[in-house]
């Protein structure tokens, strides 16, 4: 198993933060959802290990612990 990476590891994260903003500006809230889920399926997919994503889905849904 892959362990999860939590430490910081995109360059320039402002930038990609702003990028990921930006992507949703005029969108209503439906299309900015959608927005969001095929996204996290186009990285879901890039990642492919199911492991690492399990460990995603449970650190996203118990932030801390």
């Amino acid at each position: 198993m892959t362990p999860l990476c939590t430490d910081p590891n995109i360059a320039d994260p402002d930038g990609f933060y702003a990028e990921l903003i930006e992507a949703h500006a005029g969108l209503s809230e439906d299309e900015s959802a959608a927005l969001n889920a095929r996204l996290i399926l186009l990285l879901s997919n890039q990642i492919g290990d199911r492991s690492v994503l399990r460990a995603a889905l449970s650190a996203a849904r118990h932030p801390g612990g």
